[in-house]
């Protein structure tokens, strides 16, 4: 009988409490453990890692992917994870789309990603607008005059140096 309320004392406290049951004092570890990765639910009590990013790739170097913890290859053959960065044709497809939309459509557009992205910092609209210049030049030019009716930056004549 003990042994079962072995089970059912911790089960209950998971039911209870939530997936971040661990951090609270009285069931926290003695020893630190690595972190994993549970970033929301119920009782979370640490601080939730405040702003740092748990994705990756990201711009700050944060959680590298480590060879490591790859699984072993099969037996069979060389069978591996597909390395989606392999491919580097991330804009034929939004430059198709965006051709496809009439003056209209695109005016439209242009405001809704300006409202969006009016207020963001600086070094990471840069970004993004790298990204619309890899699309389509009048789709940077486009965004470029939208966040300029909002009061963002002034818009350049010149689509290459948007």
């Amino acid at each position: 009988m003990l042994q079962g309320r072995l089970f059912s004392y911790g089960d209950t406290q998971r039911y209870r409490l939530g997936i971040n049951h661990h951090q609270l004092p009285v069931n926290a570890p003695r020893v630190a453990v690595a972190n994993p990765f549970h970033r929301d639910g119920a009782m979370r009590t640490d601080g939730n890692l405040g702003g740092r990013v748990n994705y990756e790739p990201n711009r700050y170097g944060e959680f590298p992917q480590d060879a490591n913890a790859n699984e072993p290859p099969l037996a069979g053959g060389a069978v591996q994870r597909y390395d989606h960065r392999e491919d580097d044709d991330y804009y034929s497809q939004p430059a198709a789309l965006f051709r496809l939309f009439d003056d209209a459509q695109r005016e439209r557009f242009f405001g809704n990603i300006a409202r969006h992205i009016h207020g963001v910092p600086d070094e990471i609209v840069a970004r993004q607008m790298e990204h619309f210049r890899r699309i389509d030049l009048a789709y940077a030019q486009g965004v470029a005059d939208a966040l300029a009716k909002l009061g963002g930056k002034a818009s350049e004549k010149d689509p290459a140096a948007v």
